[in-house]
């Protein structure tokens, strides 16, 4: 059962309903453009799907007895923690890509709480995934320590070219904006990258290492020269996107970097992983993940791993190593 069906959600639901081993029962969504419509002319498939899209979570979950719920509403916790209560009210498992889910950060320790407890009196798991957090930034490093007989710094890298992604991503990152109206929307909170403080403490609690504090900066990338993707056109001297960098601190000391750089017009996509320590490893993704193909995937291979998890809910450093599952 879908939860959501903006870009991300109709990505996901476009995957399901292509691959084997899946079969979608239910889809809701509170757009009053989409309710009552064929799934499949809503998540444009190409096909009709014979499924209505509604708008009410009970009585879809009562009428089509779902196995698990995809949930891609919002970045918010706080926002979707009552979608959440409502699945689990019901005893299904979830896949979210509510960035605030894929790791209990200070800020929404308490709601995570409520969360897992909800989840664990369910007896069903709650998974937080996606590209990112979720795997690049993340879970991705994480791995690759696994390596190491010692680990002293950490530095993540990715630089994406907005122009590929989704036009709510392009908005997200300020590109079109003046710096005046950027610096606005980023007191708001409605511009940034949400996820590098759940990243952060990932990456700290899996190397155990007690963190005194994340510093989480945000930063305009300004058009030298005009700009535009097919849905978005920026002029010299507007906001082209976004240079956000995010720091853990160790007793003072720096010891998990993340950067991201996300503008039109990028040059060179990427996403690199270093890791001073022994040995001291350095990967490139040359082109780096794309992100919305990648957020779309990561979520539907994670549906057989929050199938078998212990109640509660759970972050990629808990459930087992997902990978493509071609359904078969």
């Amino acid at each position: 059962m879908h939860v959501g069906l903006g870009p991300i959600g109709a990505l996901v639901a476009r995957q399901i309903a292509s691959r084997k081993g899946f079969r979608i029962v239910g889809a809701v969504d509170v757009d009053p453009g989409k309710v009552g419509r064929d799934l499949g002319d809503v998540i444009e498939a190409g096909r009709t799907l014979r499924l209505r899209v509604t708008d009410d979570i009970g009585r879809t979950i009562k009428a089509t007895k779902p196995d698990v719920a995809v949930l891609c509403t919002s970045s918010s916790l706080r926002v979707v923690l009552p979608q959440f209560e409502d699945v689990l009210k019901r005893r299904v498992p979830i896949v979210t890509t509510t960035e605030e889910a894929a790791y209990p950060a200070p800020r929404n320790r308490r709601l995570a709480k409520r969360l897992d407890a909800a989840a664990k009196k369910a007896k069903v798991a709650v998974l937080g995934t996606g590209v990112n957090p979720g795997f690049t930034m993340d879970a991705l490093p994480i791995a690759l320590s696994a390596v190491c007989e010692r680990v002293d710094r950490i530095e993540v890298h990715r630089v994406q070219d907005a122009r590929i992604r989704r036009l709510p991503f392009q908005q997200k990152i300020g590109a079109g904006l003046t710096r005046e109206q950027f610096d606005r929307q980023v007191k708001l909170g409605t511009v940034r990258h949400v996820g590098f403080t759940e990243s952060i403490q990932m990456i700290g609690d899996a190397m155990g290492w007690k963190l005194d504090r994340i510093v989480d900066d945000v930063a305009p990338k300004i058009a030298e020269q005009a700009v535009a993707s097919d849905l978005l056109a920026v002029q010299a001297g507007h906001v082209c996107g976004v240079v956000q960098n995010g720091v853990g601190y160790v007793r003072g000391a720096p010891l998990i970097t993340l950067r991201l750089e996300a503008y039109l017009g990028a040059p060179d996509s990427y996403d690199s992983v270093l890791i001073e320590g022994s040995p001291r490893i350095h990967s490139t993704i040359a082109g780096g993940v794309h992100g919305d193909i990648a957020t779309a995937s990561i979520t539907v291979n994670s549906i057989p791993a929050v199938l078998t998890a212990p109640p509660g809910l759970r972050t990629m450093r808990d459930v087992r190593l997902p990978s493509f599952f071609s359904g078969t």
